[in-house]
This record gives structure tokens, sequence and C-alpha cells, in this order.
């Protein structure tokens, strides 16, 4: 099979071809496993956190990619939830350890033996791929296969930030930085809490342009002041800056949502201007994101299927996935980016 791997990690700065075509052979599934071969997968911020080493793979050479549809091929032992030919989703989440007490309360995406799909094992750029049956997902028939990609980990994550900002309809919600979460939280925002005023915060003009077409009823910089305070703030970036500054934006008792896996080390030291009585004070809160469960992933195709939300996204050959790596590192975006596995 054509697979790109990732050799080692690098600074993409100096090297803009992280990833090389290779031919591997096609994986075997284990017991409880499905073979898919993919036709699809959705490129992720958190590849590049894996490229640069913030979240480096646990070996080399890796396959990335943790926004897979596919369709499956073959049976492990024992594996009886899906039948040949069955469209599935492949999330961020691959496995956990299911018996843990953070595993029985339904938080494995907080469970010590966490496995992550495209850095923990191989992941889905490339034509198969292999994941336990029970961390697969039917993919709904109102979906073409582009547009399910970014639903697994952009919209799934993007759901569970928005569930842990605790919003009520009609307060005021803000996304800072608009990429491929971001603008498939403001789609669910709209559907969810049509009352709530959607306020976008974003360094490109592109994605100002954009929130503003899809509804926000005021756009601006990071580091610019609403016209009002809000209640909920929801940061997707990956630096440090932007924290400050939505902290300074909210409303007494609000919170800050923040989804990321890691953050940058460019601007760390703006954390030095944090102002408690300004910042923190009056009870305001930071919380931060950790993953996916099996249910945000469930729950999440499910109301994007009942919207209908349909995302916007770029395709790309797998054989470029180091320009569209390059493209989201250089802050291209409109929507989602995807790469085009299998072709007819």
């Amino acid at each position: 099979m054509k697979a790109m791997i990732l050799p080692r990690c690098c600074d993409l700065s100096h090297n803009d071809t992280p990833l090389r075509m290779v031919d591997l052979p096609v994986p075997e599934p284990r017991e409880g496993e499905i073979l898919v071969e993919v036709t699809v997968c959705g490129v992720c911020h958190t590849e590049l956190d894996e490229i640069e080493g913030r979240t480096p793979p646990k070996s080399f050479p890796a396959i990335l990619g943790h926004q897979t549809v596919g369709r499956v091929v073959r049976l492990g032992v024992g594996a009886d939830r899906f039948q040949i030919g069955d469209r599935v989703g492949i999330a961020w989440i691959h496995s956990a350890c299911g018996s843990c007490e953070l595993c029985r309360a339904g938080q494995e995406n907080l469970c010590p033996d966490f496995c992550a799909t495209g850095r923990d094992v191989n992941g889905g750029y490339a034509e198969y791929t292999t994941v336990p049956e029970i961390y697969a997902y039917h993919i709904p028939d109102c979906f073409s296969d582009a547009e399910a990609a970014p639903m697994l980990c952009a919209g799934a994550i993007g759901y569970r930030s928005l569930r842990l900002a605790g919003l009520r309809d009609g307060q005021r919600l803000g996304l800072t930085g608009f990429g491929a979460s971001g603008h498939l939280v403001l789609k669910i925002v709209r559907h969810r809490f049509p009352a709530t005023e959607v306020f976008v915060f974003a360094r490109s003009e592109g994605e100002r342009v954009f929130a503003r077409e899809l509804g926000a009823v005021w756009v601006g910089d990071s580091d610019d002041r609403p016209p009002q305070l809000l209640h909920a703030i929801i940061d997707t970036t990956p630096v440090w800056r932007p924290i400050i500054s939505a902290l300074g934006n909210l409303v007494p008792g609000g919170r800050l949502t923040i989804n990321a896996i890691r953050k940058e080390e460019l601007d760390k030291e703006s954390l030095l201007e944090l102002d408690y009585p300004r910042d923190l004070w009056l009870e305001k809160e930071i919380k931060s994101v950790a993953n996916v469960t099996r249910a945000d992933v469930s729950e999440f195709l499910e109301l994007a299927a009942e919207v209908p939300l349909k995302p916007e996204y770029q395709l790309y050959p797998l054989e470029e996935a180091n320009r569209a790596l390059l493209d989201l590192k250089r802050r291209r975006i409109r929507g989602a980016k995807v790469l085009q596995v299998k072709t007819d």
C-alpha cells in the first residue's frame, strides 16, 4: 500500500517536506479489529504538533492522520460489529484500557493508557489502516466521505469544547482562531443556540471574512476588544497570547475553554502579562479540552446529520500531504483540509 510516513520529528520552518511516500505491506487486523481501505483523511493541526515534536509519535517511521473515512474490507477474529463494505470513520481515540475508573465513568479520553490514532499507532495517511471495531463509527448517509472526515476530530472536539464551555442559549460566545473546528462550532451554535451571538477573533483577514459569511456578529484580531464582554470563549489557537486577551474579554464568572493539545513556545512570555484582578478575578474559569470520547464522536455525528451540518473543506491528493500541512501552518485556511487517499 502507499503511505505518507514521518521518518522523524523536524522543524517545519527548516524542512517543508517532512513526510515521504513509501510502499508498505497492508496491515493485518488483529482480534477485535477491522481493516479499513481509506478513501479520505482529514488534516489536523495536531499533525503539526506531532511533526514538530510537541506531541511526538511513539515510534518512527509513523503514519499520521486521525480523521479517517473508508470501507471495511476485512474482519479480525471476533469482530462482528460491521460488515464488509460498511463505511466507517476513525477518530483521534484509537483505544483506552476500558477498565480504569475514568473509562468506567465514560471519560476514556483521560485514561492513562489513552492511545491516539496517527500518533501512538499508525493512522490514515495511507491506503489501509486497522482499528478496534469499538472505536470505529458508522458514517451517516447524508455526508460524502470528504464531508465526514472533518467531523471526526474538528467537529467532535469542537462539540466537546462547546459542552465544556457551559454555554446557554442567548449568552455571547467568542471563538479565538477560525479553522476547521471553529467554523464547525459556529455552525453548531446557530443550530442549537439560535439566540446566541458569536464573536470571532482571527489573525488572518481570510478567516475573518469567512467568519462573517457564516454569521459571526463581530470579527476582529486576537488582541481586539469586542463591543461586549462574552460569557464563554473557545480558544483553538496554537499560541499563548490569545489566552491573555480572551480572559480580559470575559464577563464575571465567564469561562475560557482551551481546545489545543499543545501550545507552541513562540510567545509564551505573554503569560507574564497576566493580571490577576483584570484577567482571573471575579470567578473566571479556565478549562482545557483533552482528546475526545467515543460518545463525543457518536453524538456529534448524530447531531451533524440532524442539522445537517456541512463543513467547508479543501481537497488535496495524498501525495500532496506536505503542501496541505504547510498551508495549515501558514494559516491558509478556509474550513478544513482533507487528503484524497483513494481515487476511482
